[in-house]
């Protein structure tokens, strides 16, 4: 058996929650590597409908460990409400859910410091969720961030104490007043409550680490899940319109402790059309009546925030520049369906900036705001293909649509979706993905 990791391929929302849902049975443990409750999955089956943002997907499956890695940001609050939802419909969580000694935590003062700086900053906001992702990764990274392993330390008291001053003159200078909200800013305050969540977060409290290798050391397999998408990394992103945190592959590694060597493959997850959350470029994107039909028929509002999603047409120039950065040789293409009524499909493959064909992914913020896609144009299918099983079941045209992804990606098409539920997937025959999963998934 195989440890893989899946990575979105866009700027996130491709569909993550439904394909890791669909691996796990064939993986022992899954471990979330990065980001925080910023993230939204969406897991169907049967007439059940799950909304996770912290928790990994594989919560749903009764004999899969669950890990939140090193990498990540954990907002206690959102956790134990999390938590407590899945426990109200049946899941059972202790004892299978997991949280690194080592991740950070998201204070009550972190989405405070965010929405006075999206506030404050006018039409030159990120766009990001609010959740107090960033300043939290901010504080990690300046090393005055606290870790789930420091919440009962004796030393909690004086690290606030250098904390806090930075904090409230941050705030104030922003015309928040650190006194007036909820939890107030002050070490006192967020000493006890950091005592507080020691104590109930202390049943799921682990090294990861430690965990997962030994998984692996005894011939176990691990499901590497990641949040938002290749293009919202810190590094390799459209920056700075990004997240604060390694989403591409690179980043299991770093977010867990397993390493490199570890990992067998990289699935990608494509959605068949693109959409974006928030600020930043998004060369192929669209406006009017196909926008309005892909986002009311993908049903694209955030599942975190509910925030309409900006929609447009594949980039495969994005794609492409995906795969090479996480070294994809897999895709699971998602939402086929939601083409299905639209006379014409286009695909962008290529950029034309100041007159001059660009095939791959520029660096230059400046360029991407300047480009003009280059589209090939496709028939639609103009047929139902919700819930259709097998690839030869699809249209032809629906089937040479893929068969271009494939080509003009550089990848494989391993899995198709063609619908919202776990059961509407096509697996393909002989593909890579089963190869890793050691036969036919779900």
């Amino acid at each position: 058996m195989s440890n893989v990791v899946v990575v979105g391929m866009q700027w996130g929302d491709e569909g993550k929650g439904k394909v890791v849902d669909l691996l796990c049975p064939k993986f022992e443990a899954v471990a979330r590597y990065q980001g925080g409750n910023n993230a939204g999955h969406t897991v169907k089956f049967g007439d059940q409908h799950f909304s996770l943002h912290l928790i990994p997907s594989g919560i749903l499956h009764a004999d899969m460990q669950c890990y939140l890695g090193n990498g990540m940001v954990v907002n206690p609050d959102a956790f134990f409400e999390e938590t407590s939802n899945l426990e109200a419909r049946g899941v059972e969580v202790e004892g299978r859910l997991w949280v690194s000694d080592r991740a950070q935590v998201l204070l009550p003062m972190h989405p405070e410091i965010d929405l006075a700086r999206e506030a404050a900053a006018g039409n030159a906001k990120i766009g990001t969720t609010s959740r107090g992702i960033g300043p939290a990764y901010e504080h990690k990274v300046s090393r005055f961030g606290i870790r789930v392993a420091d919440l009962d330390s004796e030393a909690l008291m004086g690290r606030f104490e250098m904390l806090v001053p930075r904090v409230r003159a941050e705030l104030e200078g922003l015309g928040v007043d650190p006194d007036a909200l909820a939890t107030p800013i002050n070490a006192t305050a967020l000493t006890d409550y950091c005592r507080e969540v020691a104590v109930r977060l202390a049943p799921y409290k682990t090294d990861v680490s430690l965990a997962l290798n030994d998984l692996i050391g005894v011939g176990g397999s691990v499901l590497f899940e990641g949040a938002q998408g290749a293009l919202l990394d810190i590094d390799h992103g459209s920056y700075p319109y990004v997240t604060s945190s390694n989403s591409s592959s690179g980043g299991a590694a770093i977010g867990t402790g397993v390493p490199p060597t570890a990992m067998d493959g990289v699935l990608g997850v494509l959605k068949a059309y693109g959409t974006r959350v928030g600020e930043g470029p998004f060369p192929a994107e669209l406006d009017g009546t196909v926008l309005e039909y892909l986002r009311d028929r993908g049903r694209e509002f955030g599942t975190t925030t509910g925030r309409p999603r900006r929609c447009g047409w594949l980039d495969t120039v994005v794609a492409r520049y995906a795969r090479r950065i996480n070294g994809i040789r897999a895709i699971a293409l998602t939402k086929l369906d939601v083409l299905d009524d639209l006379e014409e499909i286009k695909v962008c493959v290529g950029y034309n900036i100041d007159g001059e064909r660009v095939d791959e992914l520029p660096a230059d913020l400046a360029k991407l705001g300047r480009v003009q896609p280059i589209y090939e144009t496709f028939p639609g299918w103009q047929e139902n293909t919700i819930g259709r099983l097998r690839f030869d079941d699809l249209p032809v045209n629906a089937q040479q649509y893929v068969r271009f992804i494939e080509e003009e990606v550089g990848a494989e098409i391993s899995l198709v979706s063609t619908g919202p539920k776990r059961e509407e997937t096509i697996m393909m025959d002989d593909s890579l993905l089963e190869s890793w999963t050691g036969g036919l998934v779900g």
